[in-house]
């Protein structure tokens, strides 16, 4: 309270006239910690716990104020300590010893020290808006006319609050009473309605529902604090909210999603490549929301990559720190391997090979190889 204009008995008065408004019924208590007030209010409403008294008013209450597990409380009552004061006459060290380093708070507590900070509980922000009942829209244009306005309200409440959404929750109401959800990612958090709007557009173009819409709810979600992030030295930079619009616009002419491949080590060839969801611009951003786990998991299982085999040819490489970075002038962004192959073991003069799978920035994948000092294609990867 300090800085709050008043005394005690204004500061208790202030409160219980707020909180009638709401029919609560509350017991009041001041103190100079934490603890201490708790106390004060478990003691008797309005109760006021001077400094240097903590102890001493303590003393005389419950092990409940404590707020401890039942199986402790019932432990220390068949130790002969039911209070508060009994609690706090107790040596330190051997009690900490014996009920462990949690026990070193509760002691604390019953003499009247509390150096926990008072921390304000955290107020969740939703935003969302809806337009529910209020007629059958069966053309696209309306729908998109709807959302219009749903945005006008959303990111109006966005920017109100210093907030951009990473993500959008989008529920159709139909006519049968069913719904159709859609949850859109953004490949950066915005607040930008045009931006928002075209993400969604790109969502339900081409989409098909089997009843009129009814109603529309639009939430944000994956709030972040602060407004738009603004490159420097950008004016060259791929749009990542271009090319998250793209990439919805072909997720709907295709009915699923959009996949790319990436190298892993292992010893089975068709397990050497995976796929997982592409995801924008900003895959870091995506791995730490967990966005990935369910789509990567759906994609592998409908994608094996097969590699064909091309015309055997040497190839110019590029090694640095035993690895290949460059394939015919062409930039390695992902290596696997090697992979010793070994042919004709058992003969006098066998020949052994080193194989790597390599991504490239071109985006093509490759199988190639080292025998002796040079380097061969050995084929694609489909």
């Amino acid at each position: 309270m300090h800085g709050i204009a008043g005394n005690a008995s204004r500061w208790l008065e202030q409160t219980r006239d707020v909180l009638a408004s709401f029919g609560w019924a509350a017991r009041l208590g001041i103190g100079v910690n934490k603890i201490a007030a708790f106390g004060a209010a478990h003691a008797g409403d309005g109760t006021l716990c001077s400094r240097g008294d903590e102890r001493a008013m303590l003393a005389p209450l419950p092990l409940t104020v404590l707020q401890l597990e039942p199986e402790i409380i019932e432990r220390l009552t068949l130790l002969g300590i039911d209070s508060l004061g009994d609690l706090a006459e107790l040596p330190h060290g051997p009690f900490v010893r014996r009920f462990g380093k949690a026990s070193s708070l509760w002691h604390e507590l019953a003499r009247g020290i509390d150096r926990r900070p008072f921390l304000p509980r955290v107020r969740a922000v939703a935003i969302e808006a809806a337009i529910l009942g209020e007629g059958r829209v069966a053309d696209e244009v309306q729908v998109f006319f709807a959302l219009r306005m749903l945005l006008t309200r959303i990111c109006g409440d966005l920017q109100c609050c210093g907030k951009r959404a990473g993500a959008l929750h989008l529920a159709l109401e139909l006519d049968d009473a069913s719904t159709c959800v859609y949850d859109v990612p953004l490949s950066t958090p915005t607040a930008d309605e045009r931006t928002i709007f075209d993400m969604l557009r790109a969502k339900l173009e081409g989409a098909t529902f089997h009843a009129p819409i009814v109603g529309l709810k639009l939430q944000a979600r994956q709030l972040e604090e602060g407004g738009e992030e603004q490159a420097l030295f950008g004016g060259d930079d791929v749009d990542p909210q271009r090319v998250a619009v793209a990439i919805a616009r072909l997720e709907g002419m295709l009915g699923e999603r959009v996949g790319r491949a990436q190298s892993r080590e292992a010893h089975v060839l068709e397990e050497r490549f995976t796929y997982e969801p592409f995801l924008g611009c900003h895959p870091e951003r995506n791995a730490r929301q967990g966005v990935k786990s369910k789509d990567e998991a759906r994609i592998a299982g409908a994608l094996t990559p097969q590699l064909r085999l091309l015309e055997v040819r040497e190839v110019e490489v590029v090694v640095c720190g035993g690895e290949p970075m460059r394939v015919d002038y062409k930039a390695v962004v992902q290596c696997a391997g090697p992979w010793r192959i070994s042919e004709r073991a058992f003969t006098d003069a066998p020949i052994a090979r080193d194989e790597y799978d390599v991504a490239l920035d071109d985006g093509s994948f490759a199988r190639i190889y080292r025998q002796g000092s040079r380097w061969y294609l050995r084929g694609l990867y489909e």
